[in-house]
């Protein structure tokens, strides 16, 4: 991921060094196995533990030769270790250092991400908290349909981050999978207790049964989830944006002083971050494909997954990260105007209330059918007419007022109607 949009909070967790770092925890850990049950001498495991040390650079100077990462590496550590280096890597493949060492950065990644996830909710419920009863119109289609409230906007979305935060717990266990079951995943030359002990050491639970590989089906679920997060904000960004609107002007993101939102244009105060966001989820939803068409593998092993994956996981980690802390900031710094809100609920008379005032005259008894008519067509009388006034045209309609008396037509046209039970929707949330 470009530096633009890398945190070093999760970036760190994506460098050589790290990488590198977790590779030489699993030799470690797999060494420390060996010893516990008698295959290699302890005295040479505490030798490995003392000098064992990588040069990143070194490495990338001894891959150009020879063409192998794990290769290099290990011809690096054991620059350092000497002698008792020849324990090292012993009965193992390629793929058990990598895959456990992979699964090591995932479980740290989600980690991350779940602590900037809890601090989405905590401002989302703030935000929902304080506008629990600031009125609004609730659209569908993009067309005003009848009153909702900020706060219950609010609470869809807080609703909507719990289950990304449960998804998360549960990802980060089914990611924490290592593997040290060697070529083609048989152990024909090391002993499944290797593989236990050492995963035990790294916190992780060994594959039920890997090939040469863990199985890619788990990583294409973590860029999924990961995926999906990203959709969640995305849903966020696009309703700020419409939001935004200069016709709509409910809510705005915050414009700091000094910024400029336009080299054209100075009246501009444009939603650029809400647009990043969601121009950063199309990249992670890009990556969720990649990573399903890693699944299918040669055989038990080839490495055409492997590219994709030096790009596609610490870019989602990265991007997901910064998405989170980014719409997180947004939300807290929102700026809400529920005078426009109520402005915008009013417009043509109040004609959002139609389904209130049908719903009222169909209780005296007359066929939906002839409510509907009569109300629709007040409606459309007042619809997009500058002087349009559906409560009038209500209030003056025999067809109506020889059913409704003047309080029973102003109770139909009351918000409070449509908001009497959103206690429960927030009792449930916590709000």
């Amino acid at each position: 991921m470009i530096e633009r949009y890398t945190l070093p909070e999760m970036g760190n967790l994506w460098t050589e060094t790290y990488k590198l770092k977790t590779w030489l925890q699993v030799e470690i850990a797999v060494c420390e196995a060996q010893a516990e049950l008698g295959y290699i001498p302890a005295e040479a495991v505490e030798e490995i533990k003392a000098k064992a040390n990588f040069d990143p650079q070194r490495v990338l100077e001894i891959e150009a030769e020879v063409r192998h990462d794990m290769i290099a590496f290990l011809t690096n550590v054991n620059e350092y270790v000497g002698d008792a280096g020849r324990y090292i890597h012993l009965g193992l493949t390629s793929s058990d250092v990598l895959d456990t060492a992979l699964a090591l950065q995932l479980v740290a990644s989600v980690n991350v991400l779940l602590e900037r996830v809890e601090d989405l909710i905590q401002a989302i419920r703030y935000q929902a908290q304080q506008h629990r009863n600031t009125v609004m119109i609730g659209r569908s289609h993009g067309i005003h349909a009848e009153p909702i409230t900020f706060g219950f906007k609010l609470a869809g979305w807080l609703a909507e981050m719990l289950r990304h935060r449960d998804r998360l717990v549960r990802l980060r266990q089914d990611i924490a999978v290592g593997k040290i079951s060697g070529a083609v995943g048989t152990y024909a030359n090391i002993e499944p207790r290797v593989e236990a002990l050492a995963c035990q050491k790294l916190a992780l639970q060994p594959d039920t049964a890997s090939t040469q590989v863990v199985s890619r089906d788990i990583h294409a679920d973590f860029v999924q989830t990961l995926a999906l997060v990203a959709a969640s904000i995305e849903r966020f960004a696009v309703e700020i944006r419409n939001l935004q609107r200069t016709d709509v002007l409910e809510v705005e993101e915050y414009f700091s002083k000094g910024q400029k939102g336009s080299s054209a244009m100075p009246h501009k105060r444009n939603p650029i971050r809400s647009e990043r966001l969601t121009g950063m989820a199309r990249i992670i939803r890009g990556h969720a494909v990649a990573a399903i068409e890693n699944v299918a593998l040669w055989h038990e092993r080839d490495i055409s997954h492997s590219s994709v994956e030096r790009v596609i996981l610490p870019d989602a980690c990265i991007l997901t990260h910064f998405m989170l802390v980014d719409i997180t900031d947004l939300v807290k710094h929102l700026l809400v105007y529920p005078e426009n809100m109520e402005r915008n609920m009013n417009v043509y008379g109040g004609v959002v209330f139609s389904q209130r005032v049908l719903l009222t005259l169909v209780g005296k008894g007359i066929s939906r059918e002839e409510a509907y008519t009569i109300v629709q067509s007040c409606a459309h009388q007042a619809w997009n007419k500058p002087d349009g006034n559906f409560h009038d045209l209500i209030a003056k309609d025999s067809r109506v007022t020889q059913l409704l008396s003047p309080e029973e037509i102003e109770a139909c046209f009351d918000p409070q109607h449509h908001l009497k039970h959103l206690d429960q929707v927030y009792q449930r949330l916590s709000i």
